[in-house]
């Protein structure tokens, strides 16, 4: 999953990436709201923002109001010191999903992060199933047919975007931006790779390729079968 985190204060924002990092989500850091609202109302497909208040250039509640205001659905946890009743519920009710009070233990963080990513997704639980694979999104684990799977971070994360969204057709451009952040170098043949070591470790149709496009996983209804093309 991508994350835009916007935060000015880099000590913090950069303990932030190194965590989320490690549970693959893709983190990309803005440090002043202006530059974060030129981001979100762009292209990029992040799935999930945190959003310090006390930014420059444009506060955080600023850039939440303008967000809601041209119907943007992003799920917005807000992160900041401002621990009075009345700022939570300015914040709530100005269109954030969640509210996080500094300091906090990163667990919480990642805990409430998957919260708001499962109710974006229509998900009760963490674990994604189709087509015999099932990814716990909490406990980092890929199994197909019972039997566990090893998979690299990237692969994962490309995994769970798949399985997120059967039947929708991502282009390698999308894909690419949703694995890697900014200041991550991608190879020409990143995606193809990383496609290949999925089907090889689970079975060659689960991803189809459109050709000029990119690729999809099928719904299960659509699935041509478990067999090589």
């Amino acid at each position: 999953m991508r994350v835009l985190l916007v935060e000015d204060d880099p000590s913090l924002a950069s303990g932030i990436r190194l965590a989320l990092k490690s549970e693959h989500y893709t983190v990309d850091v803005l440090g002043d709201g202006r530059s974060a609202l030129a981001a979100l109302n762009g292209h990029e497909p992040f799935d999930v923002v945190i959003l310090d208040l006390g930014l420059p250039k444009l506060d955080g509640m600023s850039l939440l109001k303008q967000l809601r205001g041209r119907d943007n659905p992003v799920p917005v946890l807000v992160l900041t010191a401002r621990d009075g009743i009345e700022d939570r519920i300015n914040g709530l009710d100005a269109g954030a999903d969640d509210y996080l009070i500094k300091p906090f233990e990163v667990a919480e963080l990642k805990a409430r992060l998957r919260a708001l990513l499962r109710r974006s997704h229509g998900q009760m639980n963490s674990a994604l199933e189709i087509h015999g694979i099932r990814l716990d999104a909490a406990e980092h684990q890929v199994s197909y047919r019972g039997e566990p799977i090893s998979l690299s971070r990237r692969e994962f994360t490309l995994l769970q975007e798949f399985l997120s969204h059967p039947g929708r057709v991502f282009t390698r451009d999308t894909l690419a931006s949703l694995v890697y952040g900014w200041d991550e170098d991608v190879e020409s043949n990143a995606i193809e790779v990383h496609v290949h070591h999925l089907r090889r470790k689970l079975f060659p149709s689960l991803i189809r390729t459109v050709r000029g496009i990119g690729y999809v996983l099928d719904k299960p209804s659509d699935s041509p079968g478990e067999t090589a093309q």
